[in-house]
């Protein structure tokens, strides 16, 4: 009989995201390695007992499961089929999980290119935030062939509080996905553009937080990402380069659709400008602090 201590699972991507993958699969018994460009993330995951490869290649090598956790496609690519990509050493039959928020075409692609290889792709983009992911609590909106669900099923037990299966190819996780990443950027900027109002008021924002969490006008996001505004803490949880790049894809997928995203549309703007003030690879939660540098508020931290 197989157990988890035979079979290796690949993670590459050792972010907010990736780490709390890699960390509850080594806590759920699974021979883990894990693989990033952040040599800080690698000490931290080697800390915990997992290995550590220095290049995708040497991770993948004999994996039963690869697990990519990475910002894009393009990132996506390099690390599978890229000159140091992880597939090439994958076990026989292996099965990929792509994480990252990509557009429907790139995951069935990307699905077409790894089936060739006699390996089994999952469309796999997940959700819930480094916390959720820390405790193995995510979800994950998937699609892709039955045999693939079933081959990683002990794998997303581990790290998922909710799986959802969702069709037998890949895109339509990657385009579930999507929906979801156009409510939470425009809820992060709307989130952003209520504090800062509320602000320019002369409110107590603690006090507004307190009030707007506990009503009818409070959402995930304003509940989630408005404690880093109060704290004046930009340190990257999600960065704004996230949701340029999210709220990009949605944007191309409704001009191919002729189909009018005009709120979406204003917040990849919110989102553009932060980016373009320096703040891209800051927490997403700097939109506050653009609309701040615009309108001459002082809140903590900006």
């Amino acid at each position: 009989m197989t157990t988890k201590r035979d079979r290796t699972v690949c993670v590459i991507g050792l972010g907010s995201m990736g780490f709390g993958i890699a960390a509850s699969l080594l806590r759920g018994g699974f021979d883990v390695v894990g693989c990033d460009v952040n040599a800080e993330a690698m000490a931290r995951f080697a800390a915990l007992g997992g290995r550590i490869a220095d290049v995708p290649t040497d991770a993948g090598r004999g994996a039963h499961v690869l697990i990519s956790v990475v910002v894009n496609a393009v990132q996506t690519e390099a690390v599978l089929f890229g000159e140091a990509g992880a597939i090439a050493g994958m076990a026989r039959g292996g099965t990929v999980l792509s994480c990252a928020t990509l557009s429907p075409e790139a995951a069935r692609d990307f699905e077409a290119r790894i089936q060739a290889l006699d390996l089994l792709y999952l469309d796999a983009p997940i959700s819930g935030g480094a916390t959720r992911a820390a405790s193995g609590e995510l979800t994950i909106m998937a699609s892709g062939a039955p045999q693939a669900f079933a081959d990683v099923s002990d794998v997303l037990d581990c790290i998922a509080a909710k799986v959802y299966e969702l069709g037998d190819t890949a895109g339509i996780g990657a385009a579930f996905k999507i929906v979801n990443q156009l409510l939470a950027g425009v809820h992060i900027a709307a989130a952003c553009e209520a504090i800062t109002f509320a602000k320019a008021m002369d409110l107590d924002i603690a006090k507004v937080y307190e009030v707007i969490s506990a009503s009818a006008g409070n959402s995930w996001m304003f509940e989630n990402r408005v404690p880093h505004i109060l704290e004046g803490d930009y340190s990257p949880r999600s960065a704004v380069d996230i949701f340029t790049k999210d709220l990009g894809i949605v944007s191309d997928i409704a001009r191919g659709l002729k189909f009018p995203t005009p709120i979406a549309s204003t917040a990849l703007q919110m989102f553009v400008m932060t980016a373009a003030a320096g703040m891209g690879r800051d927490d997403d939660a700097s939109v506050a602090r653009m609309i701040a540098h615009l309108t001459g508020l002082d809140l903590p931290g900006a």
